[in-house]
Parts: structure tokens; C-alpha cells; sequence
């Protein structure tokens, strides 16, 4: 992850912090932050095993990001270096930078 300053005048002020981090996710990693969706596809009959068979679950996935049309990208979120984020990740976008505009521009 990279770390970003919302405002970039503050880079210089030695007592600020950076808010923004901008990292990468593939398509299978934002299909797996989707809880309900992934509650959802185990409910079908065919993915019942998902949760004790890796076959199942990687199939589970394929038809998840195929289905929803889930892709990958550049995502952003705001929190403090060590801390938490203070919400969900925002995307994607095609590059980092197209993300820290998003995020400076948010």
C-alpha cells in the first residue's frame, strides 16, 4: 500500500500525516469482501461444500466474478498510517493514479 496526503501542501509539514492509501486488488480479492454476496452464491446448491472444499470455493469465486462482472484495479481508502481504515475501499480504477485523484478529489 501507498500512502498519500488528501491535501498534498501538507507533505512538508512534519507534523502531518498522510490519510490516503492506494493499493491493488485482483478480481477473486474484491469478490471476497463481498460477505452477503458470498452467503448468497454458498446457498446455491452447487457451492453448499465451499466453505470445507477449496474445489467448490474456487469455482464458487469464478462464478461470482463472472456472474457480477467483478474486476480488479486500483482502490483507495482513507485511515492514518497503522490505523484502521475508516471505511470501505473505493473502486476500481483502471490506474493509481486515476485512484489518489478520486480520493483527492472526494
Amino acid at each position: 500500500m501507498t500512502h498519500h496526503y488528501s491535501d498534498p501542501s501538507r507533505e512538508t509539514d512534519k507534523w502531518s500525516l498522510p490519510d490516503i492509501e492506494t493499493f491493488q486488488l485482483t478480481a477473486r480479492e474484491v469478490a471476497e469482501q463481498y460477505e452477503e454476496l458470498i452467503y448468497e452464491y454458498m446457498g446455491r446448491r452447487k457451492f453448499k461444500l465451499a466453505s470445507v472444499n477449496s474445489r467448490d470455493r474456487e469455482a464458487m469465486f469464478d462464478a461470482m466474478i463472472e456472474e457480477e462482472g467483478i474486476t480488479g484495479g486500483w482502490f483507495y481508502w482513507f485511515c492514518f498510517p497503522g490505523c484502521l481504515s475508516g471505511g470501505p475501499a473505493m473502486g476500481p480504477y483502471e490506474t493509481q493514479a486515476e485512484a489518489l485523484a478520486a480520493a483527492r478529489d472526494e
